[in-house]
């Protein structure tokens, strides 16, 4: 994340609004229920947002957040690059560098900008062009601009084969899981079925319940941001918050034990995280279901790709609430049937798995390691240091 200030003793800067045209002039917003998908990508404020059947732009821009950008968390991304036949809604601006600008540099530049202190608006941000136009922007040498685009775009490059490369093992293990077991929506190897009810030796909803007061260090309290989409609980202290042991021990039904599924059930319903070692003896907060396998007939790591499974998705939705904020009772939970290959199939399955898994905390690793770099290089590059 770069800033006006950041850039202090750097290149010499200019405003946005004297290196860029703004084409925001152009732009055309259309309902979703008026847009007509078709062959040319449809742009606002984060990306791509659909297709549509015609077209208002046709050359390489650069789009920058209007409104409902991640203006709080710029290292998201603000700005992006767009090119060819497109057509761009009424929520990012619409740039064209004037001459002596790169577009990747401008791109560059843009993409994770601190524009905080530009942005009105206390509900809604937004950056409105007399804002956008105030965006201190380094001005080095054409050449030079072009030289830390591509540097950048190289080190972006590695990240993204990684990426590629999680997401490809991610695939992996959904094909194991097929070629194991079969489709759960069709069974077609005959495994013998239960309800999870039965197949589970607890499933507790979290109670309400009142007094809370959370301290500096104690027990872990899991929340539903912490679920991630890879079967993850965060467990960094950083994101963490305590609760007293006494706390804790007034509700016991909600301490976590290595191989419980904890899965969200209110709002966004259906996240799931398998609790790890580092996990165990934490307590879970409101909104949140324990299932505990029974280990005679169900592994952990079987249930939660189950669990992540296209079918389970699809019966999950169908018992949730007609309600205005979606959620799912423990009941209708427990009905959902779940086949039950032999248990030692299904730890084979958790052992290949886990061989797969190692090779994702190499990748995230080194994913971990190329973001730090090109966080590097991204502050150096607009300092005159790269």
């Amino acid at each position: 994340m770069i800033s006006r200030h950041s850039l202090a003793g750097g290149y010499r800067t200019k405003r946005l609004g004297d290196v860029v045209d703004f084409l925001d002039s152009r732009r055309r917003p259309v309902t979703e229920s008026d847009r007509r998908a078709g062959p040319y990508p449809y742009f606002g404020a984060n990306g791509q947002q659909g297709t549509i059947d015609d077209f208002i732009f046709d050359e390489p821009l650069v789009l920058l957040a209007e409104d409902g950008g991640h203006f709080d968390t710029p290292d998201r991304g603000i700005a992006y690059r767009i090119s060819g036949k497109t057509w761009v809604n009424n929520h990012a601006h619409v740039l064209r560098p004037k001459a002596g600008i790169d577009l990747g540099f401008l791109c560059r530049v843009l993409e994770n900008y601190d524009v905080t202190p530009l942005v009105t608006g206390s509900t809604r941000g937004k950056l409105t062009q007399a804002g956008a136009s105030e965006i201190a922007v380094p001005v080095p040498p054409l050449p030079e601009q072009c030289r830390i685009a591509e540097v950048l775009d190289r080190a972006e490059a590695l990240r993204a084969k990684r990426r590629d490369a999680l997401a490809q093992l991610d695939t992996l293990t959904q094909s194991i899981f097929l070629d194991m077991f079969g489709d759960p929506a069709t069974n077609p190897k005959r495994w013998r079925t239960e309800t999870l009810g039965e197949a589970m030796s607890e499933v507790y909803r979290y109670p309400t319940y009142y007094d809370i007061a959370y301290v500096d260090a104690g027990v872990p309290e899991i929340r539903g941001e912490l679920l991630q989409q890879d079967g993850v609980i965060v467990a960094d202290k950083s994101r963490l918050r305590f609760i007293s042991l006494a706390t804790s021990a007034r509700f016991p039904r909600t301490v976590l034990a290595e191989g419980d599924l904890v899965m969200s059930v209110r709002g966004t319903v259906g996240k799931i995280g398998l609790v790890p070692a580092a996990l165990v003896g934490a307590n879970m907060t409101a909104n949140l279901i324990r299932m505990a396998p029974d280990r005679r007939v169900l592994d952990p790591t079987f249930a939660w790709h189950f669990a992540d499974s296209s079918y389970f998705g699809e019966r999950l939705a169908r018992a949730c609430s007609n309600t205005t904020i979606q959620t799912i009772k423990a009941p209708d939970l427990k009905r959902i049937v779940i086949p039950l290959p032999p248990l030692s199939l299904q730890r084979e399955f958790a052992q290949r798995v886990s061989a797969v898994g190692r090779f994702k905390v190499a990748h995230r690793t080194s994913l971990a390691e190329l973001g730090a770099l090109f966080a590097s290089l991204h502050h150096h590059a607009f300092q005159g240091e790269l």
